[in-house]
């Protein structure tokens, strides 16, 4: 049986959330204060804790820093309970190292699943989870074996960090000191050309890895990165990533067959801007856009205007003229930024 530790300053909450995680199968300790939470972590060593943010004594994010001090405690699972919602008290709650955030009012429901999820997560990141604390060149060679394996190593290593929709995560030019995992959101690589105009590199989503400019070179970011929409991604510094390539081989070989399926898709981008159509450009456009998105062809897709110039290569006054004309034959509806496509195979055959 899991024990669960539950820190909250409120009796009748508190005591409502313990009968119903233990009528969940689990064994639940309870605190009043964070100070107290603080003492009973370091005597009972919880499987995971649930912790309040505004407490007297100790607060939540309190609490947290001084357990991420111990090697005993730093690696329990934690998750935020707070009536807090702004986007910086999650953003802070989750720089601090913590697991999930769950606000006040709450379901049974939300609440055991996160709870379920993240013990789920800590027993099978048990062992990498010791790199925190060592070298990552102690890991042993067969550690991690897929690209997967390194997604789940560089999401429970790394910092979470949220981004609103339009806000730069990186610019060209600055030091390339990190590699980014996308775990909600949408992100554009971008440029300028010599006269200013933007070209969209590449587009990034959930699971997908970028910003990866050099392993073993300190040279700048070549292109722009930025978020279309809210997102967030875990970064992981260059040098624990070149860590753990060093000692897992198999891991490499998949990034180097992932970096060289990127450069195939660029080279087929840029024989498409060389030598398509307008219309080609922009129906193709559309559709990548529709499934980078991760929507079905029949849902809409919000992006701008200048978004899919950039990418299709054209001039957006020439995009915009083009999609009126598919708006005409029936291929998509346009309601301001957003795009909904009727008929996605004629779409396809127009390139």
């Amino acid at each position: 049986m899991k024990t669960i530790l539950l820190i909250e300053d409120d009796e009748v909450l508190r005591e409502n959330t313990a009968e119903l995680l233990e009528l969940s199968s689990y064994k639940v300790i309870t605190a009043s204060n964070g100070k107290m939470g603080v003492e009973m972590t370091k005597n009972s060593l919880p499987d995971i804790i649930v912790c309040d943010i505004m407490m007297p004594e100790l607060d939540g994010y309190g609490v947290l820093e001084e357990l991420s001090k111990s090697p005993k405690t730093k690696h329990i699972p934690f998750i935020f309970l707070s009536a807090k919602t702004e986007q910086q008290d999650v953003r802070k709650g989750m720089n601090l190292g913590a697991d999930d955030y769950i606000t006040k009012p709450f379901n049974e429901t939300d609440l055991i699943s996160a709870i379920e999820s993240r013990l789920a997560k800590a027993a099978i990141v048990k062992e990498t989870r010791n790199s925190i604390e060592e070298p990552v060149s102690g890991n042993k060679e067969d550690d991690l074996r897929t690209l997967n394996d390194l997604k789940n190593f560089l999401d429970d290593n790394g910092e979470t960090i949220h981004y609103t929709e339009g806000q730069n995560i990186y610019k060209q030019g600055e030091h390339s000191n990190a590699i980014f995992l996308i775990a909600k959101g949408i992100v554009k690589c971008h440029s300028l050309d010599e006269k200013g105009k933007e070209l969209i590199t590449a587009l990034y989503k959930e699971d997908d890895l970028f910003g990866y400019t050099s392993f073993i070179q300190n040279i700048p970011y070549q292109e722009s990165a930025t978020a279309i929409k809210e997102t967030t991604l875990v970064s992981v510094s260059k040098n624990i990533l070149k860590d753990v390539l060093v000692n897992n081989h198999e891991v490499t070989l998949e990034l180097i067959q992932l970096l060289t399926d990127n450069l195939f898709h660029v080279k087929e981008q840029l024989l498409q801007m060389a030598y398509g159509s307008v219309n080609q450009k922009t129906a193709q456009t559309i559709i990548k856009f529709s499934e980078k998105l991760n929507r079905k062809p029949d849902e809409p897709i919000r992006i701008s205007r200048n978004d899919l110039a950039s990418v299709a290569g054209i001039a957006t006054e020439t995009l915009i003229r083009t999609m009126t004309l598919f708006k005409k034959q029936g291929l998509i509806e346009i309601e301001g930024r957003n795009i909904k496509i009727l008929d996605i195979e004629r779409l396809k055959e127009i390139y």
